[in-house]
């Protein structure tokens, strides 16, 4: 018998690239849609759309139906104003649609989290899933709200629900929309608004595989446990040098000191906004830029059988799908 999924966040960059993933895999999709989100991630696709959020007090009666959810989606900021909405969309919507997800009979539930929540050792090294910075210890409140997000869904574990933790590190490739911050920043070097750069590292993976990473999490998963869905580690130094490679770009040759940006954050952030300005460079950004956010993904790698497509593709297929959609003026 077919069955059928519901995805939260399947308008978001990962729900994007694993609703089409589920589809091609023979899955009838249900999508939990806010009223107010752009459905261009979804055009075109056999998906039966849903529209409430996930505080909505009617979640049972969408949820009835399917076998497995995939809770994909949150709320992203960096924004120190946004962090009530964080915790409410975050915290308070995970717990809210794992209620949801028990009481309609879902048989298994996939939880994407975030790296984000793992947190980064202070010694620079590289984290699996055994690491946990202290959620006090976390830089900004998103990172601190996917931890919290986090321990809803080992509180439900605890009391009986089948649900598997995916992390994924930084995902790249097409259908991101918004675009990612990571997307934002091929942005930049793609329309030359990039002179300098800082010190700063990511561990990355083609969204694809994110993406299979989470079809992999719910057939071969373990209950309660957390699976890092990521793959290579670089610079950002090595990073803006492939994209030139890729692009025939000049890559950017300078770093600038910590300081600088953070500076300009503070200032952005609590003395301009303060007057009527949008703030362009949040605090907490440039905060988590002075870690490099370095993963092991093994476990994932070895258990789930998770895919490693070479970066260089994915950055290749992240490039070409900007410049198709007409990201980037004049190419």
């Amino acid at each position: 018998m077919t069955q059928r999924a519901f995805v939260t966040g399947g308008t978001g960059f990962v729900g994007a690239n694993l609703v089409r993933l589920l589809l091609s895999e023979g899955y009838q999709v249900r999508a939990l849609v806010r009223s107010s989100s752009s459905l261009a991630n979804l055009q075109g696709l056999p998906v039966e759309i849903v529209q409430a959020d996930l505080l909505a007090t009617n979640l049972v009666e969408h949820l009835r139906g399917c076998q497995v959810l995939f809770h994909v989606a949150a709320h992203y900021s960096l924004w120190r104003s946004d962090r009530d909405a964080l915790y409410r969309s975050n915290v308070l919507g995970t717990r809210q649609i794992l209620a949801a997800a028990a009481e309609a009979g879902i048989e298994r539930t996939v939880y994407t989290s975030s790296v984000a929540a793992i947190g980064v050792p202070a010694s620079g090294q590289v984290a699996d899933e055994t690491y946990q910075s202290r959620p006090e210890k976390l830089v900004g409140d998103y990172k601190k709200s996917k931890y919290w997000a986090e321990q809803e869904a080992h509180k439900a574990v605890a009391v009986g629900q089948d649900i598997v933790i995916v992390n994924p590190s930084t995902p790249i490739g097409p259908w991101d929309v918004k675009p990612t911050p990571t997307g934002d920043l091929i942005l930049r070097f793609l329309r030359r608004q990039m002179p300098v750069y800082m010190d700063t590292g990511l561990n990355l993976i083609h969204v694809q595989d994110v993406a299979r990473g989470h079809l992999l999490a719910l057939e071969k998963g373990k209950a309660g446990d957390r699976y890092i869905l990521g793959h290579q580690n670089l610079s950002l130094q090595q990073i803006l040098h492939q994209l030139s490679e890729l692009t025939g770009l000049p890559a950017p040759q300078q770093t600038i000191p910590a300081w600088i940006p953070l500076s300009a954050a503070w200032v952005d952030e609590y003395v301009l906004a303060r007057f009527g300005k949008s703030p362009s460079v949040p605090l907490d950004g440039v905060r988590m830029a002075q870690q490099k956010m370095y993963y092991d993904p093994s476990k994932a790698v070895q258990e789930l059988g998770l895919p490693q497509t070479p970066v260089s593709l994915a950055l290749k297929e992240a490039v070409d799908w900007f410049i198709q959609h007409g990201y980037v003026p004049g190419r």
